[in-house]
Protein backbone atom coordinates (compact mmCIF):
# COMPACT_ATOMS: atom_id res chain seq x y z
CA UNK A 1 0.00 0.00 0.00
CA UNK A 2 1.68 3.79 -0.96
CA UNK A 3 1.67 5.75 2.16
CA UNK A 4 3.19 8.48 0.30
CA UNK A 5 -0.07 10.41 0.24
CA UNK A 6 -0.12 14.39 -0.29
CA UNK A 7 -2.77 16.43 -1.45
CA UNK A 8 -2.38 18.07 -4.56
CA UNK A 9 -2.43 21.75 -4.05
CA UNK A 10 -4.54 22.31 -7.30
CA UNK A 11 -7.63 20.73 -6.47
CA UNK A 12 -6.87 20.05 -2.43
CA UNK A 13 -7.58 16.29 -3.30
CA UNK A 14 -5.04 13.62 -1.71
CA UNK A 15 -3.62 11.40 -4.43
CA UNK A 16 -2.82 7.74 -4.38
CA UNK A 17 0.68 7.81 -3.17
CA UNK A 18 1.69 6.32 -6.80
CA UNK A 19 4.32 8.43 -8.65
CA UNK A 20 5.25 7.31 -12.16
CA UNK A 21 7.60 10.07 -13.92
CA UNK A 22 6.75 12.64 -11.55
CA UNK A 23 2.61 11.94 -12.89
CA UNK A 24 0.48 11.28 -9.39
CA UNK A 25 -3.18 10.03 -9.30
CA UNK A 26 -5.52 11.32 -7.43
CA UNK A 27 -7.64 9.99 -4.94
CA UNK A 28 -11.10 10.54 -6.26
CA UNK A 29 -13.86 8.47 -5.39
CA UNK A 30 -15.84 6.67 -7.97
CA UNK A 31 -19.09 8.57 -8.94
CA UNK A 32 -22.07 7.84 -7.71
CA UNK A 33 -24.34 6.83 -10.81
CA UNK A 34 -21.17 4.28 -11.41
CA UNK A 35 -21.52 2.81 -7.92
CA UNK A 36 -25.63 2.89 -7.92
CA UNK A 37 -24.97 0.91 -11.55
CA UNK A 38 -22.92 -1.63 -9.72
CA UNK A 39 -25.36 -2.14 -7.04
CA UNK A 40 -28.61 -2.24 -9.09
CA UNK A 41 -26.57 -4.79 -11.06
CA UNK A 42 -26.16 -7.01 -7.73
CA UNK A 43 -29.69 -6.63 -6.99
CA UNK A 44 -31.00 -8.17 -10.66
CA UNK A 45 -28.47 -10.33 -10.77
CA UNK A 46 -30.00 -11.70 -6.98
CA UNK A 47 -33.47 -11.54 -8.68
CA UNK A 48 -32.90 -13.40 -11.74
CA UNK A 49 -31.50 -16.35 -9.37
CA UNK A 50 -34.67 -16.86 -7.19
CA UNK A 51 -36.90 -16.49 -10.63
CA UNK A 52 -35.01 -18.23 -13.10
CA UNK A 53 -33.01 -21.70 -12.82
CA UNK A 54 -29.78 -20.66 -11.88
CA UNK A 55 -28.12 -22.65 -9.68
CA UNK A 56 -26.71 -26.45 -10.15
CA UNK A 57 -27.77 -28.39 -7.02
CA UNK A 58 -24.79 -29.98 -5.86
CA UNK A 59 -26.62 -32.88 -3.45
CA UNK A 60 -29.06 -33.53 -5.31
CA UNK A 61 -28.02 -33.39 -9.10
CA UNK A 62 -30.03 -30.97 -11.52
CA UNK A 63 -30.77 -27.11 -10.76
CA UNK A 64 -32.81 -24.83 -8.90
CA UNK A 65 -36.25 -24.19 -11.27
CA UNK A 66 -36.83 -20.64 -9.89
CA UNK A 67 -39.82 -19.17 -8.50
CA UNK A 68 -41.36 -18.53 -12.10
CA UNK A 69 -40.10 -22.15 -13.34
CA UNK A 70 -39.35 -21.09 -16.62
CA UNK A 71 -37.02 -23.13 -18.41
CA UNK A 72 -35.87 -22.58 -22.14
CA UNK A 73 -35.13 -25.74 -23.35
CA UNK A 74 -38.35 -27.29 -22.58
CA UNK A 75 -39.58 -24.04 -24.49
CA UNK A 76 -37.18 -25.17 -27.35
CA UNK A 77 -38.91 -28.22 -27.36
CA UNK A 78 -42.27 -27.72 -27.97
CA UNK A 79 -41.27 -25.44 -30.65
CA UNK A 80 -39.37 -27.99 -32.39
CA UNK A 81 -42.06 -30.22 -31.29
CA UNK A 82 -44.66 -27.94 -32.96
CA UNK A 83 -42.36 -27.38 -36.30
CA UNK A 84 -42.48 -31.48 -36.54
CA UNK A 85 -46.06 -31.58 -36.46
CA UNK A 86 -46.30 -29.48 -39.06
CA UNK A 87 -43.80 -30.56 -41.62
CA UNK A 88 -45.49 -34.24 -41.23
CA UNK A 89 -48.34 -33.00 -43.22
CA UNK A 90 -46.09 -32.37 -45.87
CA UNK A 91 -43.91 -35.36 -45.42
CA UNK A 92 -47.12 -37.96 -45.55
CA UNK A 93 -48.31 -35.62 -48.48
CA UNK A 94 -44.89 -36.24 -50.71
CA UNK A 95 -44.73 -39.09 -49.53
CA UNK A 96 -48.43 -40.42 -51.02
CA UNK A 97 -47.97 -38.47 -54.25
CA UNK A 98 -46.01 -39.12 -57.57
CA UNK A 99 -42.93 -37.44 -58.38
CA UNK A 100 -44.87 -35.71 -61.22
CA UNK A 101 -47.10 -34.86 -58.58
CA UNK A 102 -44.96 -33.01 -56.59
CA UNK A 103 -43.49 -31.38 -59.61
CA UNK A 104 -46.81 -30.06 -60.54
CA UNK A 105 -47.63 -29.09 -57.01
CA UNK A 106 -46.49 -25.20 -55.79
CA UNK A 107 -46.38 -26.16 -52.03
CA UNK A 108 -44.68 -29.69 -52.28
CA UNK A 109 -42.32 -28.20 -54.70
CA UNK A 110 -40.92 -25.54 -52.76
CA UNK A 111 -40.88 -27.97 -49.39
CA UNK A 112 -39.50 -30.50 -51.67
CA UNK A 113 -36.73 -28.51 -52.51
CA UNK A 114 -35.83 -27.03 -49.41
CA UNK A 115 -35.59 -30.55 -47.58
CA UNK A 116 -33.69 -31.80 -50.68
CA UNK A 117 -31.12 -29.57 -50.61
CA UNK A 118 -31.03 -29.94 -47.11
CA UNK A 119 -30.66 -34.06 -47.35
CA UNK A 120 -28.11 -33.60 -50.11
CA UNK A 121 -26.02 -31.09 -47.93
CA UNK A 122 -26.24 -33.98 -45.53
CA UNK A 123 -25.75 -36.57 -46.96
CA UNK A 124 -24.68 -36.63 -50.57
CA UNK A 125 -22.54 -33.08 -50.70
CA UNK A 126 -19.47 -35.35 -49.73
CA UNK A 127 -18.67 -36.75 -52.79
CA UNK A 128 -20.84 -34.56 -55.51
CA UNK A 129 -19.57 -31.57 -54.05
CA UNK A 130 -21.45 -29.12 -52.78
CA UNK A 131 -24.68 -27.90 -54.83
CA UNK A 132 -23.54 -31.31 -57.08
CA UNK A 133 -20.70 -29.49 -58.69
CA UNK A 134 -18.37 -33.34 -58.81
CA UNK A 135 -15.79 -34.19 -57.77
CA UNK A 136 -12.95 -36.71 -59.49
CA UNK A 137 -14.66 -39.96 -59.55
CA UNK A 138 -18.49 -38.35 -58.41
CA UNK A 139 -20.58 -37.19 -61.37
CA UNK A 140 -21.22 -33.71 -61.80
CA UNK A 141 -25.38 -33.24 -61.14
CA UNK A 142 -25.75 -29.70 -62.56
CA UNK A 143 -25.36 -30.67 -66.41
CA UNK A 144 -26.97 -32.67 -68.53
CA UNK A 145 -24.57 -35.84 -68.57
CA UNK A 146 -26.01 -38.75 -67.47
CA UNK A 147 -24.74 -41.81 -66.91
CA UNK A 148 -27.80 -44.01 -65.97
CA UNK A 149 -30.37 -41.77 -66.91
CA UNK A 150 -31.59 -38.40 -65.71
CA UNK A 151 -35.31 -38.89 -65.51
CA UNK A 152 -37.14 -38.53 -62.00
CA UNK A 153 -37.94 -41.85 -62.28
CA UNK A 154 -33.83 -42.53 -63.43
CA UNK A 155 -32.66 -40.61 -60.81
CA UNK A 156 -34.70 -41.99 -57.88
CA UNK A 157 -33.97 -45.44 -58.94
CA UNK A 158 -30.58 -44.29 -58.04
CA UNK A 159 -31.01 -42.82 -54.96
CA UNK A 160 -32.90 -45.93 -53.83
CA UNK A 161 -30.86 -48.63 -54.70
CA UNK A 162 -26.96 -47.31 -55.18
CA UNK A 163 -24.19 -48.11 -57.98
CA UNK A 164 -22.50 -51.35 -57.38
CA UNK A 165 -22.98 -52.27 -54.20
CA UNK A 166 -23.70 -55.11 -52.08
CA UNK A 167 -27.88 -54.88 -53.07
CA UNK A 168 -29.28 -57.25 -55.67
CA UNK A 169 -31.28 -53.94 -57.14
CA UNK A 170 -28.26 -51.87 -57.71
CA UNK A 171 -27.33 -50.51 -60.73
CA UNK A 172 -24.65 -52.59 -62.11
CA UNK A 173 -22.18 -52.55 -64.98
CA UNK A 174 -18.31 -53.71 -64.64
CA UNK A 175 -15.51 -52.81 -67.29
CA UNK A 176 -12.87 -54.99 -68.15
CA UNK A 177 -9.07 -54.65 -67.05
CA UNK A 178 -7.32 -54.22 -70.47
CA UNK A 179 -4.04 -53.94 -68.80
CA UNK A 180 -4.27 -55.54 -65.86
CA UNK A 181 -5.51 -58.82 -66.90
CA UNK A 182 -3.96 -58.80 -70.20
CA UNK A 183 -6.34 -58.47 -72.91
CA UNK A 184 -4.81 -55.69 -74.75
CA UNK A 185 -0.88 -55.05 -74.06
CA UNK A 186 0.95 -51.55 -73.70
CA UNK A 187 0.95 -50.49 -77.47
CA UNK A 188 -3.05 -51.14 -78.00
CA UNK A 189 -4.12 -49.39 -74.48
CA UNK A 190 -1.71 -46.47 -76.31
CA UNK A 191 -3.80 -46.52 -80.12
CA UNK A 192 -7.52 -46.87 -78.07
CA UNK A 193 -6.71 -43.64 -75.71
CA UNK A 194 -5.35 -41.71 -78.68
CA UNK A 195 -8.99 -42.67 -80.48
CA UNK A 196 -11.11 -42.40 -77.34
CA UNK A 197 -9.20 -38.54 -77.52
CA UNK A 198 -9.82 -38.25 -81.09
CA UNK A 199 -13.69 -38.64 -80.11
CA UNK A 200 -13.77 -35.18 -78.64
CA UNK A 201 -10.87 -33.59 -80.98
CA UNK A 202 -7.82 -34.14 -78.21
CA UNK A 203 -6.28 -36.96 -80.03
CA UNK A 204 -2.38 -35.78 -81.52
CA UNK A 205 -1.79 -39.39 -83.20
CA UNK A 206 -3.78 -39.46 -86.10
CA UNK A 207 -2.20 -43.11 -86.70
CA UNK A 208 -2.50 -44.19 -83.44
CA UNK A 209 -6.23 -42.97 -83.39
CA UNK A 210 -6.90 -45.19 -86.35
CA UNK A 211 -5.47 -48.31 -85.36
CA UNK A 212 -6.75 -47.62 -81.83
CA UNK A 213 -10.24 -47.18 -83.58
CA UNK A 214 -10.77 -50.66 -84.52
CA UNK A 215 -9.31 -52.01 -81.10
CA UNK A 216 -12.47 -49.72 -79.86
CA UNK A 217 -15.13 -51.53 -82.27
CA UNK A 218 -14.09 -54.99 -81.02
CA UNK A 219 -13.45 -54.66 -77.59
CA UNK A 220 -15.48 -51.38 -76.10
CA UNK A 221 -18.32 -50.78 -78.64
CA UNK A 222 -20.29 -52.44 -77.28
CA UNK A 223 -21.17 -50.66 -74.35
CA UNK A 224 -19.98 -47.39 -75.37
CA UNK A 225 -21.03 -47.31 -78.51
CA UNK A 226 -19.56 -47.54 -82.33
CA UNK A 227 -18.81 -43.45 -81.74
CA UNK A 228 -18.52 -43.55 -78.12
CA UNK A 229 -21.87 -42.04 -78.06
CA UNK A 230 -22.14 -44.39 -74.66
CA UNK A 231 -25.69 -46.54 -73.05
CA UNK A 232 -27.24 -45.78 -70.03
CA UNK A 233 -29.03 -49.24 -69.46
CA UNK A 234 -24.80 -50.37 -68.67
CA UNK A 235 -23.91 -46.65 -67.11
CA UNK A 236 -20.88 -46.61 -70.23
CA UNK A 237 -20.68 -43.09 -70.28
CA UNK A 238 -20.15 -41.44 -73.38
CA UNK A 239 -16.89 -40.68 -74.63
CA UNK A 240 -17.26 -38.49 -77.31
CA UNK A 241 -18.71 -34.98 -75.05
CA UNK A 242 -15.80 -33.81 -73.34
CA UNK A 243 -16.92 -34.59 -69.84
CA UNK A 244 -14.77 -36.79 -67.88
CA UNK A 245 -15.15 -38.21 -64.89
CA UNK A 246 -11.97 -39.61 -63.66
CA UNK A 247 -9.78 -36.94 -65.99
CA UNK A 248 -9.20 -36.13 -69.86
CA UNK A 249 -5.61 -36.60 -70.15
CA UNK A 250 -4.11 -39.03 -72.08
CA UNK A 251 -2.17 -40.48 -68.79
CA UNK A 252 -5.83 -40.75 -66.66
CA UNK A 253 -7.61 -42.32 -70.14
CA UNK A 254 -4.65 -44.97 -70.07
CA UNK A 255 -5.19 -45.61 -66.95
CA UNK A 256 -8.96 -46.46 -66.97
CA UNK A 257 -8.61 -48.45 -70.31
CA UNK A 258 -5.56 -50.34 -68.20
CA UNK A 259 -7.20 -50.51 -64.75
CA UNK A 260 -10.82 -49.71 -65.10
CA UNK A 261 -12.91 -47.77 -62.80
CA UNK A 262 -15.08 -49.07 -60.31
CA UNK A 263 -17.09 -46.22 -58.85
CA UNK A 264 -19.73 -47.18 -56.15
CA UNK A 265 -22.65 -45.19 -55.00
CA UNK A 266 -24.55 -46.35 -51.37
CA UNK A 267 -28.49 -47.13 -52.30
CA UNK A 268 -30.25 -45.01 -49.53
CA UNK A 269 -33.09 -47.16 -49.42
CA UNK A 270 -33.84 -48.26 -45.59
CA UNK A 271 -31.62 -45.07 -44.66
CA UNK A 272 -34.39 -42.72 -45.38
CA UNK A 273 -37.62 -42.74 -45.56
CA UNK A 274 -39.49 -42.34 -48.91
CA UNK A 275 -40.27 -38.93 -48.26
CA UNK A 276 -36.81 -37.55 -48.22
CA UNK A 277 -35.77 -39.19 -51.15
CA UNK A 278 -38.53 -38.31 -53.59
CA UNK A 279 -36.85 -34.71 -51.89
CA UNK A 280 -33.48 -35.86 -52.79
CA UNK A 281 -35.08 -36.93 -56.51
CA UNK A 282 -36.65 -33.38 -56.94
CA UNK A 283 -34.03 -31.70 -55.77
CA UNK A 284 -31.19 -33.45 -57.81
CA UNK A 285 -33.53 -33.36 -61.03
CA UNK A 286 -33.80 -29.80 -60.56
CA UNK A 287 -30.24 -28.74 -60.22
CA UNK A 288 -29.87 -28.17 -64.18
CA UNK A 289 -29.58 -31.71 -65.57
CA UNK A 290 -32.69 -32.98 -65.50
CA UNK A 291 -34.42 -34.80 -68.23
Amino acid sequence: MATNRIKDPVTDTETTGHEWDGIRELDNPAPKWLMYTFYATIIWAIGYWVLYPAWPNLMGGGYTKGVLGYVQREEIKEQIAAKRADQAVMHDRIASASLQEIRGDADLLSFALAGGRVAFADNCAGCHGAGGSGNTGFPVLVDDEWLWGGALEDIQYTILHGIRNSSADARYSEMPRFGRDGILNREEINDVAEYVLSLSGHGTDKAAAGRGEEIFVAQCAACHGEKGEGMRELGAPNLADDIWLYGGSKAKVVESITNARFGVMPGWAGRLDDSTIKQLTVYVHALGGGE
